[in-house]
């Protein structure tokens, strides 16, 4: 299997991090979620152990016990070594509705200004693009989608805000984003997404995965709101499409 050479370090007594080459780029996102697969089916089957991928690495960390970086820094470069093809699982593309009234979009007017566009413009460029879930963290189930228009890559705000409210949908660089929960940030708000992207009562808490594709469209405030209503009552389902391998 021909590869990208991977790089690894330590990462605290119970972790290391496996990192490839430093680039954005959904062959080698493929690569670190093929490893990923087969450490946890064939190396990393109990508990212990929790891996999380993400644009360009695999964090592995033992929940109970310090780790033998030398060791394990050996078994894992052999493993990559002799790592072989073997069939992908499911990936879904996921419609998320987003609202972009001013009173959820508080950054609109002034993205729009940075580019010289019409709020519509930046509305229309915001969903013609199909994203990538790159990574899940900084709180649980923040996506980090790539794929971004080009168009719309613009820098945080110098000043994060001290509240951002739940479902607000972000861009920042190259990357837009969700806020699954009320948080500070600093990534310029331009919607909100009444869909609950995290709920820790469920058994799957994140409905999403790093590997499947996003995709917003558009709705009114009235929508928004029963949509909001739907999910609390827990009827509301997220649109999904099996994305062909």
């Amino acid at each position: 299997m021909n590869s990208p050479k991977i790089h690894i370090k330590p990462f605290g007594v119970h972790s290391v991090l496996i990192e490839w080459p430093n680039e954005v780029s959904e062959i080698i996102l493929e690569k670190i979620l093929h490893f990923e697969r087969f450490l946890n089916k064939e190396v990393f089957t109990n508990k212990e152990w929790e891996l999380v991928p993400s644009y360009n690495s695999l964090l592995i960390v033992n929940r109970t016990k310090q780790i033998d970086f030398q060791k394990l820094s050996s078994d894992i470069n052999n493993w990559y070594e002799q790592l072989k093809e073997s069939p992908k699982p499911d990936r879904y593309l996921w419609r998320l509705p987003v609202c972009y009234d001013l009173e959820f979009g508080l950054d609109l007017e002034e993205v729009a200004n940075h580019f010289n566009k019409t709020k519509e413009e930046i509305i229309a460029l915001h969903t013609g693009a199909t994203y990538t879930v790159f990574g899940i963290g900084f709180l649980p189930g923040f996506m980090y989608l790539g794929g971004i228009n080009k168009e719309l890559e613009m820098p945080r705000k110098a000043t994060p805000r001290s509240k951002v409210v739940k479902g607000a949908v972000g861009i920042a660089g190259k990357q837009a984003g969700i806020y699954p929960q009320e948080s500070p940030g600093g990534w310029n708000i331009i919607g909100n997404c009444a869909v609950p992207i995290f709920d820790a009562t469920k058994e799957n808490p994140c409905f999403v995965s790093v590997g499947d594709k996003i995709e917003f469209y558009q709705i009114s405030r009235a929508e928004h709101d029963l949509h909001i209503i739907e999910a609390e009552v827990g009827i509301y389902k997220p649109e999904k499409i099996k994305i062909d391998a």
